[in-house]
């Protein structure tokens, strides 16, 4: 039996009766064996109303088939023998009912992207019980889903939850974090996404038990009531020299100058780059300790307001490197290679001004006297100005709880997008973590009710998360990983931010290149918050919309683990001002100032935020194939070796660096990467969508891509973040550009033969995932 598809569209055209008298009749064959005979049915659907045209083959019909079929001959018309001709006849008209059908059928659906699948079925009872019950097949196009999510996230829900979420002090593993994670908790329970709890115990520093950190400057002792988690502990004395941001071009600057920066107290402004890094980078230059202050050119509270942070230039807990920080594990002494050996010192503006009235030296360099502390008259400071920082933080062990609720795909469980967002705060944290947990149980209250009221069905899953830690920079997040490595980066496909999602007006984001697409087709579907009547993209795009969107992902950033350690693709995006939200870190990051800081459109940018964030993760699981664009790589690989091989032929035509390092094979590897990327792409372009296994192996191919750009050549415990493009350390192609530049200055760190290894290591980790892009190993084409 051969059924042909796309009759029952031709159904809606012709009736039932009229299709009967044309295609019932039986087309005979003679009596000669062997023989064949051809027959059409019309079969109709009595549950779905719908026809089917079958095409029944039969041959060698025995003796009493026969008998029937000449009995039904006498009955009905005159025999007609089955000629040359009369069978291309019955094969033309064959083929012309199958096509004709089929185009029909084809026609009259929407593309399979616009609408959800499974089909959402409703019952409708029927009043004559002999018809039984009746399927009606309900569509739900993207419009559709996109409109729940828009019309379901509300101003007023959220402004109910973040009155329940608001606390004044919710420091990790405190009480009041923990009555916050119940709610959310609850939340999850409510809705039943079968929530579950992951328990670390985890190595936190805290301010002095007794007393507090002091500085001392020529006779004044300084009670500083902030402090910096994970700094040194240590009294150190020594000369201030004030080195404004504290970033690497600041510090080259005061080189330029013949200021040896060896042994002094560093002072710097807060800002610009994160604590970690300010005292990075004056450790790297020797310096004995560092002071942190908010100038009032950049900060506007009061000058007796403390900072709060850490130092810890990573992620997670840096006395368990690597591996997570689970309560029945045991494992010897460890330290993370971004700890600090030097004290640093969060000191007020007030504080900072004492010290700086004092100060002698020559002037600085232009642009670092604009300051707004009460009459001072900025200088580098001399040797005469002695200081001593005293450092006494405690490390204490405690529990912090992450928490999880899911909503399961119905195709692909196992593949699932997390949506995270911080709980802990140093004081209110009401831009920090209030705001994205509030979002955060929105959207998995909009999600739940979607599936209920719609039949929405996701084909893949999702998981909320709520992380604890998060102001020690992404404890939690960074331990869960850990924990579970060997697993998410096979079957998490992408995590999206809530943390300080909403402090102003203007729309920026930190993205993986493979997500730059869904978030400018996002953007392209979401109204401003400012003119409902235009697109939040129209607003920010300008004639480049990633130059004016896209920022880098900083290590600070919440979503950096799980890009650059875990292989993930993340996403973190916000809400922001020019001058950034001063209150972080402080004990003013209150309701009322955020408000303020919003220009009081605290709600209208929080749905905003929340319908952008569901919209991606809608579209990550509604799709037959993830939004994840694998040739965004591309061209980012070939402006970097573009970049390194103009470097090398230089350094090379000058004697610098020697002709027996050649670039023919890193250049291989960019353009095997190339063509796998533009390979999968027209695979996509020419994929069956109904095929659920080639969906799936396309996806898992995209899922590599970011996981095999982590090198595998470096130890995770000395080298966490291994991405070679967004990572941190020697096995990236920053590190490469780094090194040549060294080369070109002649700086004794540099080293030919490290460079060559470099080399080496970058290029196989390039070709390793090219080769898994390209799917099976006899694809590969490996020349190298």
């Amino acid at each position: 039996m051969v059924t042909v598809p796309g009759v029952p569209a031709i159904g809606s055209f012709f009736s039932a009766v009229a299709w009967k008298r044309i295609i019932s009749s039986k087309l005979r064959c003679g009596y000669s064996k062997p023989h064949f005979c051809a027959s059409f049915h019309l079969l109709q659907n009595m549950e779905d109303n719908s026809s089917e045209v079958e095409l029944v083959l039969s041959g060698d019909m025995n003796q009493e088939d026969e008998v029937t079929h000449r009995f039904h001959q006498s009955h009905t018309s005159k025999p007609s023998q089955c000629s040359p001709r009369n069978i291309c006849f019955m094969v033309t008209a064959a083929l012309f009912i199958f096509a004709f059908g089929f185009l029909i059928g084809y026609f009259a659906h929407p593309k399979t992207e616009d609408r959800i699948s499974p089909i959402c079925r409703q019952s409708e009872s029927s009043e004559d019980e002999d018809d039984g019950p009746v399927q009606t097949d309900v569509f739900l196009d993207w419009s559709n889903l996109t409109a729940f999510l828009k019309t379901s996230l509300t101003t007023s829900s959220i402004e109910n939850s973040l009155s329940l979420f608001s606390s004044d002090n919710h420091e990790a593993g405190s009480l009041g974090d923990e009555e916050l994670g119940e709610k959310v908790l609850k939340i999850f329970r409510d809705y039943d996404m079968k929530p579950w709890i992951d328990e670390h115990f985890v190595n936190v520093q805290e301010r002095p038990t007794r007393g507090t950190n002091r500085v001392t400057f020529r006779d004044a002792t300084f009670e500083e009531s902030g402090y910096l988690a994970y700094s040194a502990n240590g009294l150190v004395k020594g000369a201030v020299l004030y080195a404004y941001y504290g970033q690497v071009d600041d510090f080259k600057k005061l080189q330029d100058l013949n200021i040896n920066p060896s042994g002094r107290i560093i002072l710097v402004r807060a800002g610009n780059i994160s604590f970690a890094e300010k005292v990075a980078n004056a450790a790297s230059v020797n310096a004995s300790a560092v002071l942190i202050y908010p100038d009032p050119a950049n900060y506007t509270f009061d000058e007796g307001m403390a900072l709060f942070g850490h130092v810890h230039l990573g992620c997670g807990d840096p006395y368990t490197p690597g591996f997570p920080s689970f309560n029945h594990t045991q494992f010897p002494p460890a330290k993370s290679s971004g700890l600090p050996a030097i004290p640093a010192q969060t000191i007020t503006a007030s504080t900072a001004a004492a010290i700086m009235r004092k100060m002698e030296g020559p002037n600085p360099p232009p642009g670092w006297g604009d300051g707004g502390l009460p009459d001072v008259s900025y200088k580098l400071g001399s040797d005469s100005d002695t200081a001593s920082v005293e450092v006494s933080n405690v490390l204490v062990d405690k529990k912090i709880l992450n928490l999880f609720g899911v909503i399961k795909g119905f195709q692909d469980p196992d593949r699932y997008v997390v949506i995270g967002a911080q709980r802990d705060a140093w004081g209110p944290g009401y831009a920090r973590s209030t705001v994205g947990t509030s979002l955060l149980v929105e959207l998995a209250r909009t999600f739940s009710e979607m599936i209920r009221e719609t039949g929405f069905k996701p084909r893949r899953s999702i998981v909320f998360a709520s992380w604890s830690a998060g102001e020690y920079g992404a404890v939690g997040a960074t331990e869960w990983l850990e924990g579970y490595l060997s697993s998410l980066n096979m079957k998490a496909f992408s995590y999206i931010s809530l943390d300080g999602v909403v402090t102003g007006p203007f729309f920026k984001a930190s993205a993986s290149p493979l997500m730059y697409d869904l978030i400018q087709s996002t953007l392209k579907e979401v109204s401003s918050p400012t003119n409902g009547s235009r697109s939040l993209y129209s607003q920010v795009a300008g004639s480049n919309w990633e130059a004016a969107v896209l920022e880098p992902m900083r290590m600070s950033d919440p979503a950096y683990p799980f890009q650059a350690f875990s292989g993930i693709p993340s996403v973190s995006f916000r809400f922001t001002s020019d001058k950034g939200y001063p209150f972080f870190g402080t004990m003013l990051d209150t309701k009322e100032n955020l408000y303020n800081a919003t220009s009081m459109n605290l709600l209208v940018l929080t749905k905003t935020a929340g319908v952008i964030a569901g919209q991606m993760a809608l579209r990550l699981v509604h799709d037959h194939l993830l939004k994840l664009n694998v040739e965004a790589y591309s061209s980012i690989i070939r402006a970097n070796v573009a970049q390194i091989n103009k470097e090398v032929i230089s350094l090379q035509s000058s004697g610098r660096l020697p002709k027996i390092l050649k670039l023919q094979w890193l250049l291989s590897a960019m353009g095997s990467y190339g063509r796998a990327a533009s390979k999968l792409t027209f695979s996509i372009q020419n994929s069956n969508l109904k095929d659920t296994e080639q969906c799936r192996i396309i996806n898992d191919r995209i899922m590599g891509v970011e996981r095999d750009l982590l090198s595998p050549y470096v130890c995770p415990l000395e080298s966490p973040f291994r991405h070679i493009l967004l990572g941190s350390g020697s096995h990236t192609l920053g590190a490469l550009h780094a090194h040549l530049a060294a080369i070109k200055d002649g700086s004794a760190s540099a080293d030919t033969d490290l460079l060559r290894n470099q080399f080496a290591l970058a290029t196989w980790t390039i070709q390793s995932c090219a080769d898994a892009l390209a799917g099976s190993v006899w694809d590969t084409g490996n020349k190298i």
